[in-house]
């Protein structure tokens, strides 16, 4: 059995321990607030990954590093590099493969869909240039590194774009305000299936130095809002367009780059994913339980969303 480290305890963080425990590895999960996780031989433990010197020392005899970490959405430019360069000195100095989690940013407004791994970055925003430059930083460390890319994520405990924008007003069963066309086809990535990806891409015996992406389901917005509503059993609520100006008033103007995402049909080709690691999407119904449950107690008593 293997010894690993993962940097972030997110969904897909804790998600992607609790696998590898599955499995009989010993696992060290660390993040600034690692909580616990009661999962095999799995050992949560409080630091910073800025750090390198601390985490070269968690990651002693570690097979790889898993760099799930995330930085608050209006920080990266500042917040993300210091975590990517001392996850990668602390692989380099261990000799630990490197695997990471990213997204589909990079790719950029001009991209044709769907998107496939081998695209040619070329990001268009300042979150999609700073996912880009985190990667490069990892591919150019001197171990073998992966990028596993998702897109918008569903599942329990995430904090994406629909569960920020769309998810409250479900649960208040108000009408929803979103993002882009709502006729757009999307792709959605299970937290659950971004760790089982990883796990798998950790096992890859083909050339390191390229990405995989998600298995993921695509829906429109109008779709995924109507499983949604029908899994709290309530009509399905009216959908409408969040202009630029909301969401300044709502805080979220973080969104306002990104909002292309939702303009146009934006799918993913995870072929290489299916055929070289095995993984498959989970059904949307799966992903749209999965995300409810963490509001299940809410849901059962009519309370609102905090």
């Amino acid at each position: 059995m293997s010894h690993y480290v993962i940097v972030g305890a997110g969904p897909v963080g804790r998600e992607t321990a609790r696998l590898l425990a599955e499995e009989g590895h010993s696992v060290i999960l660390t993040s600034r607030n690692a909580g616990s996780l009661n999962a095999g031989d799995v050992r949560t433990v409080s630091s910073d990954a800025t750090d390198a010197a601390q985490l070269a020392v968690l990651s002693k005899g570690a097979d790889a590093i898993f760099m799930c970490a995330m930085a608050a959405y209006h920080r990266w430019p500042t917040d993300f590099f210091p975590i990517m360069d001392g996850t990668v000195k602390a692989a380099e100095q261990v000799g630990a493969r490197l695997l990471v989690v990213g997204n589909v940013y990079g790719y950029g407004a001009g991209s044709a869909s769907p998107l496939t791994p081998d695209l040619e970055p070329d990001p268009t925003t300042r979150k999609g240039t700073t996912r880009h430059i985190m990667w490069q930083r990892a591919l150019q460390s001197s171990v073998p590194a992966l990028e596993v890319r998702a897109s918008d994520y569903l599942g329990e405990g995430a904090v994406a774009y629909f569960s920020l924008l769309a998810l409250p007003s479900l649960l208040r069963n108000e009408p929803v305000a979103f993002l882009g066309d709502p006729d757009a086809a999307h792709a959605w990535s299970f937290t659950k299936d971004t760790a089982t990806t990883l796990v798998a891409a950790s096992r890859f015996t083909g050339e390191w130095g390229r990405a995989f992406h998600v298995p993921s389901q695509s829906a429109s917005v109008r779709e995924l809002v109507r499983r949604f509503a029908a899994a709290l059993k309530i009509d399905a609520p009216g959908l409408s367009r969040l202009a630029p100006a909301e969401l300044e008033g709502i805080g979220f103007s973080e969104g306002i780059e990104m909002a292309y995402l939702f303009e146009k049909p934006l799918l993913l080709d995870a072929g290489d994913t299916e055929k070289l690691l095995g993984v498959t999407a989970s059904s949307l119904d799966t992903m749209v339980r999965d995300t409810l449950s963490q509001v299940a107690d809410m849901v059962a008593t009519g309370k609102e969303a905090k």
